[in-house]
């Protein structure tokens, strides 16, 4: 594989550079010296972000983007073999790297290196991450998967201590990678158009655990099925978190507020936390109990719903081992507030309030509809769009499973993305089985016809979900005219 130097920088061009990882990636090698092209279907404010900081791109993709001054192209999952330029890069012989291997290399260029993987949360706890990192004023490097208000976008250019990325499983991207720290989040089927099956993920989510090194740390949820079978042969440090008793981390007195938001006690008792080097001298010592000692923290959040107590305990875990004392921690997590398409309050229209999130795996919507139930409410809707037709076929019981705690729902059609056969299947299948179970379910396709019934049945005090990693947040934006 083509090795970059990052003391002798050259002309990368990026296929598809308008992605939220490829931007930031790009944006990473500016801020180096690095040139970089790029180019991508449409503009948008990451293009657009991108031209500012000298970056060339250029839009629609063709052979002739490929131009004799690249010294090394990089592409994602999503570019074909057939790309006309890719296949351009190909014939002139230039060295190509994927998304991950290019990230891989520049995690190498750091003296701690996190990757943050698991089937879902990522963006989420990167995020918890990289705000405990600041409030502990360790300056991070980061590449999260999502929009970070609190550091302008989805890239953070930091000194050169501590990297944080997230870390994608999807076709085994994140095997490229060099963590020397992990969190490994959950591990549940998705990605069925690569993986075979949950064994299949299984394994790859053991390779990913062994990537660490003996001075390194994985700090991996122990309530995950057979979890000693992806933790064992690791030479790193394991710290496990979660609802277990015997969990080194775990949260006590969970009570929520008037907006769900929950406040807990994040307890451990796991012997040495805190074994890396101190980060930066305000940074403190992380307390370290001794033969097992209880210690605690009270934690209050900024984002609603259970599921962010375990993400946030996983970021707890990660930053202790990194020795960021409890004063930051709290600060950190306190600030939160979430990144775009995270629960993401849109506004409110004749008194409806809109709520937007990316969930779009059965257990994401569950825990996303569990976390509405704590926000103030007189009817919950969930506006839901599908991700893929292999996603839908597969989990087609457990989405309506899922849907089902909402009070009522509405079925967008099928966000395809880079699928073209439909396996026979549509969102009105979800809706029946939904309805099968007792709660009200409308599939009506067109984001049109879904406004319209929205403008005509919710009411002032409802609360109404966007849902989906497609488009369906323009369905809440065009309610509420922004």
């Amino acid at each position: 594989m083509y090795q970059m130097h990052f003391n002798n920088p050259e002309h990368v061009h990026f296929i598809g550079i308008g992605g939220i990882s490829m931007s930031g990636l790009a944006e990473i090698l500016i801020s180096e010296g690095f040139t970089v092209s790029g180019s991508d279907s449409h503009r948008s404010e990451l293009t657009e972000r991108l031209e500012q900081r000298g970056a060339t791109i250029l839009y629609g993709q063709k052979a002739e983007n490929i131009t004799g001054g690249i010294d090394v192209v990089v592409y994602t999952a999503a570019i074909h073999p057939d790309n006309p330029e890719l296949m351009a890069a190909r014939e002139k012989g230039l060295p190509i790297l994927t998304r991950a291997e290019l990230l891989g290399q520049m995690m190498r260029n750091y003296r701690y290196s996190v990757g943050i993987a698991g089937t879902h949360g990522k963006t989420t706890t990167t995020s918890m991450v990289t705000e405990i990192l600041m409030a502990a004023e360790a300056d991070p490097t980061v590449s999260v998967g999502g929009i970070l208000n609190s550091i302008g976008g989805n890239i953070r250019l930091g000194g050169p201590e501590v990297f944080v990325a997230e870390a994608c499983e999807y076709t085994n991207s994140f095997l490229s990678l060099y963590p020397n720290m992990e969190i490994i989040l959950n591990i549940e089927e998705d990605h069925l158009d690569f993986f075979k099956d949950i064994d299949d993920i299984r394994a790859s989510f053991r390779r990913f655990a062994r990537l660490v090194s003996a001075g390194g740390s994985v700090v991996i949820n122990a309530d995950i099925d057979r979890l000693e079978e992806i933790v064992d042969g690791i030479d790193g440090r394991v710290i496990t978190y979660g609802r277990s008793a015997g969990a080194c981390y775990r949260a006590e007195g969970i009570v929520y507020d008037e907006l769900g938001r929950a406040e807990f006690d994040a307890v451990w008792t796991e012997d040495g936390a805190g074994k890396a080097a101190e980060l930066h001298p305000k940074a403190g010592k992380a307390a370290e109990p001794d033969g097992g000692r209880e210690g605690r923290c009270h934690i209050r959040l900024g984002v609603p719903g259970e599921h962010n107590v375990y993400n946030a305990l996983a970021a707890i875990a990660l930053c202790r081992e990194l020795s960021v004392d409890d004063g930051a921690i709290q600060k950190g997590l306190g600030r939160f507030t979430g990144t775009n398409r995270r629960f993401e309050k849109k506004g409110e229209v004749c008194g409806l309030t809109i709520i937007d999130d990316y969930a779009h795996h059965p257990q994401e919507i569950a825990a996303t509809l569990a976390a509405a139930k704590n926000y103030p409410h007189r009817k919950l809707w969930c506006v839901f769009q599908p991700h893929t037709y292999t996603r839908t076929k597969t989990f087609l019981d457990q989405f309506a499973q899922a849907l089902s705690a909402a009070d009522e729902v509405i079925l967008a059609d099928i966000y395809a993305a880079r699928e073209t056969d439909t396996l026979g299947i549509s969102s009105g299948d979800i809706a029946e089985r939904i309805e099968a179970l007792g709660t009200p379910a409308h599939y009506l396709g067109s984001f049109d016809e879904i406004e319209k019934f929205i403008l005509e049945n919710c009411v002032n005090g409802d609360l109404l979900i966007t849902m989906g990693a497609g488009d369906i947040v323009k369905v809440g934006e065009n309610l509420l005219g922004i």
